[in-house]
């Protein structure tokens, strides 16, 4: 039998981590490697060498965002949020998570996501994705296409990754990363990262 899935779970509200931790117990497949708020996310990920995050994000969910990317950029482990009805699944996929689900998702579907998540899958709960993963042919919204390395910037951008972090990845310059992030920016007809990745989801030239 192979070994469960490490999980860290993270929420600011100790009663919404309270109630996932019962969701994950007793299940074989899933350890809970540990549990922490928003702010200690990183060192736990770092101090428990978690294979996935779980991530409550209430129902405020705006000050979560900046430590949210941080954990994403970190790169230690897939991060799948649980997201009020209300949250923008194009910002959530552009801070780099691997997954979004309804704050009110059953052990069964934590499950199948968590599991999907650490197969390197985009898990989306229908629900929420509001036309966010309709794709349509490419052609039909781009005056001018992407070239093949803004597609490939786009795709790391899909994963949160930061100028620096791009430009260590494609080994080019900081300089560089940034004008191709521009480039796409502008042919995607969008005014951040977040919606540069929304838009490339849209159009079938993302893949998460």
């Amino acid at each position: 039998m192979a070994a469960p899935l490490r999980v860290v779970v993270v929420g600011e509200d100790p009663l919404a981590r309270s109630a996932l931790l019962s969701l994950l117990d007793g299940r074989e497949d899933l350890l809970v490697a540990g549990q922490g708020t928003p702010e200690e996310a990183l060192a736990l990920l770092r101090s428990t060498g978690a294979d996935l995050v779980l991530w409550d994000l209430g129902v405020d969910l705006a000050p979560d965002i900046e430590a949210l990317r941080e954990a994403t950029d970190a790169g230690a482990a897939p991060v799948l949020v649980l997201a009020p009805e209300h949250a923008r699944v194009p910002d959530l996929l552009g801070a780099g998570v691997a997954g979004v689900l309804g704050r009110d998702a059953d052990a069964l579907r934590l499950a199948a996501a968590l599991h999907a998540a650490a197969e390197d899958l985009l898990v989306v709960e229908r629900a929420l994705s509001d036309g966010a993963l309709r794709t349509r042919p490419a052609a039909e919204a781009l005056v001018e296409p992407l070239t093949p390395r803004e597609l490939e910037v786009l795709q790391l951008l899909g994963h949160g990754l930061s100028n620096r972090a791009l430009a260590a990845r494609l080994h080019i310059s900081e300089h560089t990363a940034k004008f191709h992030v521009n480039a796409i920016l502008g042919k995607l007809g969008a005014q951040t990262r977040a919606e540069a990745v929304a838009q490339g989801v849209r159009l079938g030239l993302l893949l998460l």
